[in-house]
């Protein structure tokens, strides 16, 4: 199980929060190799660990490979990172246009060149290196394949796919087919990423697909617990019935208490407010509490709302199995012009500095 990196989301607050709730692998945002081999200030603060991650994890985004293999030593060396996964989904246009992202798959050679130099400075640590992509960038330039079977010969630990495509954005269905096929087209392990909302998903995915393990990002937005749902059906225990509101007040407590301790409690705070939505999604909330929970600036001022909730209000049962997060609809990729001519090699200079979102 498998914490996807979300920008704004994943910090070292949120990893530790997930961990409390259950086993797992839980990757920092994603940082670009340029920031980290340029040292940029910005990025090199969200390299910020809890003490309880026995395992530093980094996603890494990069478009060139001496790039790529310098930050991977650096994060290595000078921040004991123990697992990178490298970043080839992303389909935001300001990184699809200079041909990364989702977009670099479709330069076969370039990708491997990456992936080889990711691999050759992991190892020189004793560092894992894996890969999360798309389908391609839409249904008529699939890329999943081949991405698959050139990590595997760059020497891979894993792969991770999300079961659509740079166009689709985060819209429709997510097309487990294609993890099924990436699976049995490679021999090192497969992660399946898109559509998993609760433990049943994930199961579904298992059984469906025969991946290796599932990684979750919008599913556990305002749901942290989900990781201990997944423990429990992968280990055959028994579930946990839903938080009721009481519950949930408590995780949003600590939640609140852990960004705080991160960032101060004024940036702390400032920051939880984009998670109530998603922890209070349909629970009987009064408009007026639930606008000022949005805008609240401090701990004690955050009790004083939480105790006006409805302590024994059920968990919404229509919101377990619901999708979350942005979905929106699909849209044209924008890609550098001639991108599509040929798949051969592609020199691509430009990385986003700093950090971006990444998908």
């Amino acid at each position: 199980m498998v914490l996807a990196p979300m920008a704004g989301i994943t910090n070292a607050a949120f990893r530790r929060l997930c961990r409390e709730q259950g086993a797992g692998l839980y990757v920092c945002e994603m940082i670009t190799s340029r920031g980290v081999v340029e040292r940029d200030p910005k990025t090199l603060s969200m390299l910020a660990f809890d003490p309880l991650e026995d395992v530093r994890s980094v996603q890494l985004y990069g478009v060139d490979p001496r790039h790529v293999g310098d930050a991977i030593r650096i994060l290595a060396a000078e921040h004991s990172v123990a697992h990178v996964d490298l970043n080839f989904g992303c389909p935001v246009p300001k990184v699809t246009r200079r041909g990364g992202g989702a977009a670099l798959p479709w330069k076969r050679s370039l990708l491997a060149a990456i992936l080889r130099s990711a691999v050759a400075a992991g190892s020189e640590f004793g560092v894992p290196v894996t890969m999360k992509t798309r389908k391609g960038i839409d249904d008529e330039h699939l890329t999943y394949l081949d991405a698959g079977r050139i990590a595997e010969q760059a020497g891979c630990a894993a792969v991770a796919l999300h079961g659509r495509t740079a166009a689709q954005h985060y819209s429709g269905r997510a097309d487990w087919d294609s993890v099924a096929t990436l699976k049995q087209s490679v021999s090192i392990p497969v992660l399946g990423n898109g559509d998993i909302w609760c433990a049943a998903d994930a199961v579904a995915m298992v059984e469906q697909t025969g991946v290796d393990g599932v990684v979750i990002g919008r599913g556990c937005l305002g749901r942290p617990w989900l990781f201990a749902d997944l423990a429990a059906a992968f280990t055959g225990s028994s579930p946990t019935p839903p938080p009721d509101l009481a519950q949930v007040s408590r995780v949003i407590r600590r939640h609140a208490e852990l960004l705080a301790e991160l960032k101060g409690e004024p940036r702390g705070l400032a920051d939880m407010r984009k998670h109530m939505a998603w922890y209070l999604k349909g629970f009987p909330v009064g408009s007026q509490v639930r606008s000022a929970l949005g805008q609240v600036s401090s701990l004690a001022r955050l009790d004083v709302l939480l105790a006006q909730l409805d302590a024994a209000a059920p968990y919404p049962v229509v919101e377990l199995t619901a999708p979350r997060g942005r979905q929106g609809t699909p849209r044209r990729v924008v890609l550098p012009e001639g991108w599509l001519d040929d798949r051969g090699q592609a020199v691509v200079e430009w990385e986003p500095h700093p950090a971006t979102s990444g998908g």
